[in-house]
């Protein structure tokens, strides 16, 4: 089992890289409560409460009912009587967010933002000379909390993979540790829903398969895995023996700016796709916001339950630049796929062909499609 107590010498042996992983704690809902004295220690969800609503957020007073983020509005209430509704407010998330990475760089230029509440930073060489992975992951998350009034947890290892996995272990407000030599170990005793992309019907195939942990995942051969999992064979292969060699990424130009959810159950209902395509509209919106961006090419992609992905794009011949037109593009291309042949469990949009508002209106014909 990891140790979660800090030591500068051993981080030191984790060679080229310290990576840290910062997750906040139900950043939506924890902001509404935050902003909201009436909801704090109460069941929330932000998200809609009608009868086509999809919980967006849930508050860890809401998840103990088993209210999880992409549910059906009508089910979280069944699960939880209860239940708050509040309806997003973007603006505030973006404000914290704001506020939440300027405290990363604060210690390291080396930040790679995964949404507005999580982000990877490589600190192996940290701006105020700390040193210790570990160290810097507790500073940052009390720097969090006084600025913000919000609660994160990090994890810290010696790749992105790693961390990912160990800034979960200790949720809410917790640190997780994993050193060099530890990876392996720690990914074996894991189920395997603890896995990155590995949803409830990969894990029910896998079950089958005799798989239930990462020492069981390891145990199979890469020709065994891409005969059962296609594409994603390589990824598991790796992943069970906690490797990962992606750098984090802070300074990359985008190709393409977009937003994705995994759903805690698969989905096929029209209505529950309708809903949730709003809820990322609204997420990938404030990205491009963000970025400074306007593209050409809108781009829906779904991963179905048999993890083979479908993406549809739709190219216009003049920059789009607002909200409304990535919302209608979007919408477009999911009526063009309903009906779905099978339920999903992955839904993303993209806006890409980017420009970042220093050239010229590009010609008709130099456009490019870019898949998710």
């Amino acid at each position: 089992m990891p140790d979660h107590t800090p030591d500068k010498d051993d981080e030191a042996a984790m060679g080229l890289r310290k990576i840290i992983h910062v997750d906040m704690d139900a950043f939506f809902a924890s902001v509404e409560q935050r902003d909201n004295p009436e909801l704090r220690g109460k069941p929330v969800a932000v998200g809609g409460s009608g009868g086509r609503g999809v919980v967006a957020a849930a508050s860890y007073e809401a998840r103990k009912f088993g209210v999880k983020s992409a549910m059906p509005s009508v089910t979280a209430k069944r699960l939880c009587p209860d239940l708050i509704f509040v309806r997003h407010r973007f603006d505030a998330y973006k404000e914290a967010s704001r506020q939440i990475r300027a405290v990363f760089e604060h210690h390291t230029p080396h930040v790679e933002p995964l949404s507005l509440d999580e982000a990877y930073l490589d600190v192996t060489e940290d701006r105020l000379g700390i040193g210790s992975a570990t160290r810097i992951a507790d500073l940052i998350r009390q720097e969090i909390r006084a600025k913000t009034q919000l609660t994160a947890s990090a994890g810290v290892s010696y790749n992105k993979f790693l961390a990912k996995l160990a800034s979960d272990q200790n949720k809410p407000d917790g640190v997780c540790v994993i050193r060099p030599g530890q990876g392996a170990d720690f990914v074996a005793g894991l189920p395997i829903r603890r896995f990155h992309g590995v949803g409830p019907k990969a894990e029910e195939k896998m079950k089958r398969l005799g798989i239930e942990t990462g020492a069981d995942l390891a145990a199979k051969d890469i020709e065994f895995l891409r005969a059962n999992f296609g594409s994603f064979a390589d990824y598991l292969f790796r992943a069970a023996r906690g490797i990962d060699l992606r750098p984090v990424s802070a300074h990359r130009v985008r190709k393409s700016v977009g937003g994705e959810r995994t759903f805690s159950e698969d989905i096929s209902s029209g209505a529950m796709l309708r809903e949730t395509l709003e809820n990322i509209i609204d997420i990938v919106w404030e990205r491009i916001e963000n970025a400074k961006a306007r593209g050409r090419t809108v781009t829906l992609k779904m991963k179905y339950t048999d993890f083979q992905t479908m993406t549809r794009s739709k190219s216009v011949t003049h920059w789009v630049e607002s909200k409304e037109e990535v919302g209608k593009l979007g919408r477009e291309l999911l009526e063009e796929a309903l009906p779905l042949p099978m339920p999903i469990r992955l839904m993303g949009l993209t806006l890409s062909n980017l420009d970042h508002g220093d050239a010229k209106e590009p010609e008709k014909d130099s456009a490019q499609l870019s898949l998710l």
